[in-house]
């Protein structure tokens, strides 16, 4: 099964959407999209007059700003993809974590940063995943807005990466599980200027040296730590790449970079 994740350049993107879903509700087999919704959160928020708080590229989830956040990445967004997805044949859900407790969360401890109401998810063995798999062989096929739930009545901000990581991790023991981040680069760069130095093939040694050497840096550490550890728990393979290359993935075609532990 293949579990793909969506950032804000598609979802921001009415023609590479509708293009992007065209391709992943044509693929066959079970199947999970889990979307972000950043930057259409900020410019709503920005309407209503809530300035978005940043720390480090992370968002603060303050009481209004997680109003803000679960009206629109777990009903804007979210229901615009699944309903476009029902029109091209594929029989979407849109889910939350707090759905069916798919994923529970903690709220993130207060460091030297008080993230507000930002979860975390304690890993795979956290999440529901007999409700996930019930869906699946129901034939549905899972849409995940970024968001979790603290168990006590509280919807959590979660990050998307982190949320496709966990899925797949916990999804590994049944499947045998693609994960695909899919971003708007073609995928992890050797050199950050330019868009055609792919770095086909990173195994976890070789991860390791481009974190050293600053070749890998900033925010693709995180998406590459999250991509690690659930190679590390069971996922068969992780695949980092633009979203047009959706349809080559299992072929020679695919131009983006694949992630294994050796």
């Amino acid at each position: 099964m293949i579990i793909v994740k969506i950032g804000g350049n598609i979802l921001d993107n009415p023609e590479r959407l509708q293009a992007f879903l065209l391709d992943f509700a044509q693929m066959p087999g079970p199947k999970v999209l889990v979307h972000g919704g950043g930057k259409i959160a900020s410019a709503l928020g920005q309407k209503l007059g809530i300035t978005p708080k940043m720390v480090e590229g992370r968002r603060i989830t303050d009481a209004e700003t997680l109003d803000l956040v679960t009206m629109v990445y777990g009903g804007l967004v979210n229901k615009n993809v699944v309903a476009k997805l029902q029109a091209l044949g594929c029989n979407a859900i849109g889910l939350t974590g707090a759905d069916a407790n798919i994923i529970p969360a903690q709220k993130r401890p207060v460091r030297e940063i008080d993230y507000g109401f930002a979860g975390d998810v304690a890993g795979p063995e956290s999440i529901n995943a007999d409700a996930l798999e019930f869906m699946l062989e129901a034939g549905l096929t899972p849409v995940f807005a970024p968001l979790t739930h603290d168990t006590k009545g509280s919807m959590l901000n979660t990050n998307a990466d982190t949320i496709a990581s966990v899925l797949a991790t916990a999804l590994a023991h049944k499947y045998k599980v693609q994960l695909v981040y899919s971003f708007e680069k073609k995928g992890v760069l050797q050199d950050a200027a330019d868009d055609a130095s792919v770095i086909p093939y990173i195994t976890a040694g070789k991860y390791k040296l481009l974190k050293e050497t600053g070749v890998v840096n900033a925010g693709m550490v995180p998406k590459l730590d999250n991509a690690f550890a659930a190679l590390q728990q069971g996922v068969a393979q992780v695949l980092i790449c633009e979203g047009e290359a959706l349809p080559s993935i299992n072929t020679r075609q695919y131009s983006g970079t694949t992630l294994s532990l050796n």
